[in-house]
């Protein structure tokens, strides 16, 4: 999909203002939040930075999103934003999301198959959970007031609340991401194409 550099740095642009957008859509609903953990769009704007931009932009596109962020403007969740960012319990979840990029990007270099790409997005799904889920405990372990009773289970248990909501996007985050990259191929993709077309 991308192609040219430039090309590249104005979608990465955009994505790191979807994540903004993703963060705080949900953020006028108090019971969106739960155990100070905001459910958010985010994870499926990163499947896609990941799966649309590849393994260079789409991580670049998270990583702006986040120094955005650290520098105090508001476009984390619940419209937060500064350098103290980095002790909250969810912060985990904002370094996760440039290795799901980057993962996401990986793996469709493969294959832009559909099943490629919902692999691609089953997995960027794990690793947000797996990082995001730990940080949250550590968090909460030592340097942030947990909730009563707080323990690694309760930790997990907490995120079994999005879990349904974030594979269902899994699977439109393919379905989005096979249809914009067979109507956008890339230069060598069109190529590739009409090469193969030719010789069939």
């Amino acid at each position: 999909m991308v192609k040219s550099r430039l090309h590249g740095m104005i979608l990465a642009s955009l994505f790191a203002a979807l994540m903004g957008i993703g963060a705080n859509i949900t953020s006028l609903l108090p019971f969106f939040v739960i155990a100070g953990v905001p459910i958010t769009f985010q994870p499926v704007v990163s499947l896609l930075a990941g799966t649309l931009l590849g393994k260079k932009y789409g991580p670049l596109a998270m990583t702006i999103y986040l120094f955005i962020g650290l520098a105090g403007i508001p476009v984390f969740a619940r419209f937060s934003g500064g350098i103290g960012s980095i002790l909250n319990p969810t912060f985990g979840f904002l370094l996760a999301f440039i290795f799901v990029a980057w993962v996401a990007g990986v793996v469709t270099e493969k294959s832009k198959s559909f099943k490629m790409l919902l692999f691609a997005s089953f997995i960027g799904t794990v690793i947000v959970y797996i990082i995001g889920t730990n940080w949250m405990y550590l968090a909460y372990s030592f340097w942030f007031n947990a909730p009563e009773g707080f323990s690694y289970k309760m930790a997990w248990t907490i995120m079994m609340v999005p879990l349904p909501k974030d594979i269902a996007l899994s699977v439109l985050s393919a379905m989005i991401s096979y249809k914009v990259l067979r109507a956008f191929p890339t230069k060598t993709e069109s190529n590739s194409t009409i090469k193969n077309e030719v010789i069939g």
